[in-house]
C-alpha cells in the first residue's frame, strides 16, 4: 500500500511491540469480508469466462472491460501501491544512517525489472529455437492469430492472414474438406503454439505476475492487523481487493489452456483472495509483539515491496500494455472504437486504483 500504510506515529516505538488492542471483533470480522471481497472479484472473471451459461449472456464489452480495467489496476498496483511503500519503509527514521545514504528501493526495483528481462529473454530465444527446430517460424511476441481457436473454418478462396505455418517446401499437408464452401485449416495448435505458448509457459507467466500481487496482499492484511486507524482503512483495502482481485481474474480468465488445464485459473483466484486475510490473521495473532514502524519490519517489507514492484512494472509495462497493445496482431486489427475503448478501461482502472491510495 502507500504512505499511509507505512507512515509511522511521532510518538511511535521502532521497537519490535505492538499492542493494538481496540477493534478485535471487527478485526477477526475483517479476515472473512476480505476473503469474500478478495475471491469474488478475482472468481467472477474467470467462471463468467468459462461458463458456457453466463458467458453468452455477457456482451465482449464487458469481457474487455474486465481485462483492460484489470491491467489499469495492476499498472496502479505497481507505482502507487508497491513503489512508494518500498521507497518509505527503506527511507524509515527507525534504519540505521546506512541505509538513507542510497536509495535501496529503486535499486531493488531495477534488479528485479532486469531479472524478469533477463529470464524472459533466456525463454524467448530457447523457445523460438525449439519451434524452429521443428519447422516452426515464430516472428512475433505476441499470440499467433490463427491459434486463437483449436480448429478455424474459412472460405477456401479468401486467404486468411497469418493462418498458414512456414513449412519446408518438401512436406506437404493435405487440407481435409469439411463441405464443399470450407475447409479446416490444418490444426496449428501443436506446432505455432509449441513452446511459447504452451500451458507450462502461460502457468509460469501468471504466476510471477501474482507472486508479486501476493506479496503485497499478505503485507497490507499483517498492517491492517495492528493498524491504529482500523476502519478506514479496512474499508478502503476491501474496495482495493475487489478491484485487483478482477485485474488477477481477468488475466487467469483469459489463459488459453487446454480442457485438462481449466483448474488452474480457478487455483490462481482461490490463493489471490486467502492471501490478504491470512495476512490479517498472522497479524492479529502477532499483533502484541509486530510493530511495522519497526526497523526489522521496515527492511523486509521494504525489500518485499520493491521486488514486487519491479515484478509488477515489468509485467504490466511489457505483458499489459506493450504485448496487449501493440504487438498483438488481433488487437492491431480492431477498430477504432474498440480500441479507444480498451485503452479507456485500462487508464480508468489504473486512475481509481491510484485515487485509493489518498487513503489507503
Amino acid at each position: 500500500m502507500n504512505h499511509v500504510l507505512a507512515a509511522r506515529d511521532d510518538a511511535g516505538s521502532c521497537g519490535p511491540g505492538g499492542g493494538v488492542t481496540s477493534n478485535t471483533s471487527l478485526r477477526i470480522a475483517s479476515v472473512f469480508v476480505i476473503l469474500l471481497g478478495s475471491i469474488a472479484g478475482a472468481l467472477f472473471p474467470v467462471l463468467a469466462y468459462q461458463s458456457p451459461r453466463v458467458r453468452p449472456l455477457l456482451s465482449q464489452n464487458v469481457f474487455d472491460f474486465a481485462k483492460f480495467f484489470g491491467s489499469g489496476v495492476i499498472i496502479a498496483t505497481a507505482f502507487i501501491h508497491l513503489l512508494d511503500p518500498a521507497l518509505d519503509e527503506l527511507s524509515s527514521p527507525c534504519l540505521s544512517p546506512a541505509w538513507l545514504e542510497y536509495p535501496y528501493a529503486l535499486a531493488l526495483v531495477m534488479m528485479s525489472i532486469f531479472t524478469m528481462f533477463i529470464v524472459e529473454l533466456v525463454a524467448f530465444r530457447w523457445g523460438t529455437a525449439k519451434l524452429a527446430s521443428i519447422g516452426v517460424e515464430h516472428d512475433d511476441i505476441g499470440p499467433s492469430p490463427c491459434c486463437a481457436a483449436p480448429t478455424i473454418l474459412i472460405e477456401p478462396s479468401i486467404p486468411k492472414y497469418g493462418a498458414t505455418l512456414a513449412r519446408p517446401s518438401s512436406v506437404t499437408s493435405p487440407t481435409p474438406k469439411t463441405s464443399s464452401s470450407q475447409v479446416v485449416l490444418p490444426d496449428c495448435e501443436q506446432q505455432s503454439r509449441g513452446v511459447m505458448d504452451s500451458p507450462a509457459t502461460q502457468i509460469i507467466g501468471v504466476a510471477i505476475l501474482e507472486f508479486g500481487i501476493l506479496l503485497h496482499s499478505v503485507l497490507i492484511g499483517m498492517t491492517l492487523a495492528v493498524s491504529s486507524d482500523f476502519v478506514i482503512l479496512f474499508i478502503v483495502i476491501v474496495v482495493h481487493q475487489l478491484f485487483e482481485g478482477m485485474g488477477v481474474g481477468s488475466r487467469l480468465a483469459y489463459m488459453k489452456l487446454p480442457p485438462g488445464y481449466t483448474y488452474v485459473p480457478i487455483v490462481g483466484a482461490i490463493l489471490y483472495g486467502i492471501m490478504t486475510p491470512l495476512g490479517v490473521a498472522i497479524g492479529l495473532g502477532l499483533r502484541t509483539s509486530y510493530n511495522p514502524d519497526s526497523a526489522t519490519a521496515s527492511i523486509v517489507s521494504g525489500i518485499l515491496d520493491s521486488f514486487s514492484a519491479g515484478i509488477l512494472i515489468y509485467t504490466s509495462m511489457v505483458q499489459l500494455l506493450a504485448r496487449e497493445f501493440l504487438h498483438c496482431k488481433d488487437t492491431m486489427a480492431w477498430s477504432n472504437g474498440r480500441l479507444t475503448y480498451a485503452v479507456s478501461c485500462t487508464v480508468v482502472g489504473s486512475c481509481l486504483m491510484a485515487v485509493l491510495a489518498r487513503w489507503a
